[in-house]
């Protein structure tokens, strides 16, 4: 039994010992939010079983050896979180939307994000804009992209889907954490640098849970089976068996009932964010048509015939506005014109969001 202190008031210590319901006893069975020791086993292992294909994205996307390792899951409160995490950093928040729904975000050093920003734009000193931000939440939402592929092969749910990754790069301070205990899981990344930085990926406590339960076999991810055993299709109250163009069907006779299963529709609406990488590698080596357009203007055909040297057309652009870039005659991005040695050419200053971008393809 615990000894108070002398003015009969409860140290902090032993308040803490009484809220984590530990009295000198035997340890709780669940560590912390509900949240078993074997779920966040679990949970580290599948993150684990995915960093060498995340490595080879990351790798293709930067053109550098990238090695991702961990991660090191630990179920942890607000405060305890933030003591690990330098005190700038971007965060790329992607909520899962369905599936396993609920609060999920990649938190990145400000040092180790502008390194990715800068392999992504072959650009070195690079500050983290709006640019740089569009170009993290790429990296994210292909990151995402394959653990949804994985974590749809191992639960069956095949309705997982995320938002479109949003990045900003705020004080440590002001994150907007999930409220409670939530999963963090810590990575080692090395850029190809050999210098080591941390990624984590922050689950909150329902998406954390119903995926933890789904790898343990706790969570029901497929059509439940009706009450009283009935596995296989059988209607309650109907005796006997019915023969329906050669295909028996048991109703509690001496027939063998029917493995019926649900079906399964695919998914109609596109999810935004949400990237398949699976097969990406297949058309690597395509080549594009890429074109940079400076301007527009529409003309009556007797102004054209009347063109000749020294004519002056004026285009739909200011002076000093971006230029489109286009691939295939679809606008990708923008920039602004500059000059190599002696050759033209394009700094990229803005990249279209996916989402406008399947708009426009539509």
């Amino acid at each position: 039994m615990m000894m108070m202190m002398a003015d009969g008031a409860l140290s902090q210590q032993e308040i803490d010992a009484l809220l984590a319901g530990v009295d000198g006893g035997a340890p709780a069975a669940v560590a912390t939010g509900g949240f078993s020791d074997t779920e966040r086993k679990a949970l580290e292992s599948f993150l684990a079983s995915t960093t060498d294909a995340q490595s080879s994205n990351l790798s293709l996307m930067t053109g550098a050896t990238v090695i991702l390792r961990g991660p090191n899951v630990t179920v942890n409160g607000r405060d305890a979180f933030l003591e690990q995490l330098p005190e700038t950093v971007t965060v790329i928040k992607a909520d899962f939307s369905s599936g396993f729904p609920g609060e999920h975000m990649f938190i990145i050093g400000e040092d180790c994000a502008k390194a990715i920003a800068s392999l992504m734009n072959k650009e070195e000193n690079i500050q983290l804009d709006e640019m740089a931000m569009s170009v993290l939440g790429e990296v994210v939402s292909q990151f995402i992209g394959h653990q949804i592929t994985s974590l749809t092969d191992k639960t069956g749910n095949k309705s997982i889907a995320s938002v479109s990754p949003e990045a900003s790069n705020v004080p440590k301070a002001v994150v907007a954490l999930p409220a409670g205990d939530f999963a963090g899981a810590a990575y080692q990344i090395d850029l190809g640098s050999g210098k080591m930085y941390q990624i984590w990926e922050v689950l909150g406590p329902s998406a954390a849970s119903d995926i933890a339960k789904a790898l343990t076999g706790g969570g029901a991810q497929h059509a439940a089976a009706p009450a009283g055993g009935q596995a296989h299709g059988a209607m309650p109250g109907m005796g006997g068996g019915m023969n329906m163009g050669g295909m028996q069907m048991g109703m509690g006779g001496p027939f063998s009932p029917t493995n019926v299963q649900s079906v399964q529709f695919p998914n109609l609406m596109p999810h935004g964010g949400v990237h398949e990488s699976g097969n990406i590698g297949l058309i690597m080596d395509v080549y594009m048509e890429m074109t940079v357009e400076l301007g527009r203007t529409r003309k009556l055909i007797k102004d054209i015939l009347a063109m000749g040297e020294g004519t002056i057309i004026e285009l739909d652009k200011l002076a000093g506005e971006p230029v489109d870039i286009m691939v295939n005659h679809k606008l990708i991005a923008k920039g602004e014109v500059v000059v190599i040695d002696e050759n033209f050419g394009v700094r990229v200053t803005e990249i279209v969001s996916p989402m406008e971008r399947m708009n426009d393809m539509g």
